[in-house]
């Protein structure tokens, strides 16, 4: 069984897998201040309720963009589990063919090694999290640039922290944009006004990467599905595509030890 973790700003993702199936997940919030011992105690727990054994993980792989937990992550895995993981961008290349200049996050390329493998090319991967990522990839398989943009919990929490009067929100599409009390307003302004931001997003990565709409468009991330429910834009809602990624990443590593 092979145990691959996807540590976010907000949560870190558990997936494990026996060959290509996802057997299980779950979820624990990334918290720099949380001990080894509590990550290590937690995630047995989750396998002693559904009968599993930690001796079943054959290996460990992680992409992170949260370097404050590391430490203490890979102390949990070798603690608990006795396996050293291979981690994203230090022990093993994504396999991403990038010619900026900056180093594109593990998690935008492991999501977009799986997309790739997945659903072919050329392709935009966005991802909706604690930020909001818009990739694009070429027909070769390229790397051709992409965007930023703060996630729309993210937004809507800096409304309710920095207006006094505004209450925080249950993000939902409502069913107009003309709300007819403060909530619905927001929720109009919000989640409505973030879907058209993601609209010209996406048209416009169309429109520069010179394909016209014969480009597939894959969402994954925790909101992936409330915005991919309000669009005709976004082809595919994959939530599991960091996870086999590393997947992916992991099995073409072992294959290349095999060969080596």
């Amino acid at each position: 069984m092979l145990m691959a973790i996807d540590v976010g700003n907000t949560n870190m993702v558990f997936g494990l897998l026996e060959g290509d199936k996802l057997i299980g997940s779950f979820r624990l919030m990334t918290d720099a201040n949380r001990t080894s011992d509590e990550i290590g105690l937690t995630v047995c727990e989750y396998f002693r309720r559904f009968n599993l054994t930690t001796d079943q993980v054959c290996d460990i792989i992680i992409a992170s963009v949260v370097p404050q937990v590391m430490y203490t992550l890979t102390s949990a895995m070798v603690k608990y589990f006795g396996k050293k993981p291979l981690i994203i961008d230090e022990d093993i290349e994504p396999g991403i063919h990038y010619e900026g200049e900056d180093h594109l996050g593990a998690d935008r390329a492991v999501s977009c090694v799986a997309a790739m493998e997945k659903y072919g090319r050329p392709l935009v991967v966005l991802d909706f999290g604690t930020a909001t990522t818009v990739d694009a990839l070429d027909q070769e398989g390229t790397y051709l640039g992409g965007c930023i943009l703060a996630g729309i919990r993210v937004s809507t929490d800096a409304l309710f922290h920095q207006a006094a009067m505004l209450p925080r929100i249950e993000l939902v599409s409502p069913p107009s944009v003309l709300g007819q009390t403060t909530i619905t307003q927001i929720q109009a302004g919000s989640v409505m006004g973030y879907i058209g931001a993601i609209e010209y997003l996406i048209r416009r990565t169309k429109k520069e990467m010179g394909y016209g709409e014969d480009v597939k468009v894959v969402a994954t991330g925790g909101l992936a599905r409330l915005i991919a429910d309000n669009t005709d834009l976004i082809d595919v809602v994959d939530s599991q595509l960091i996870v086999d990624g590393l997947r992916i990443i992991y099995q073409r590593y072992k294959q290349t030890q095999g060969a080596q």
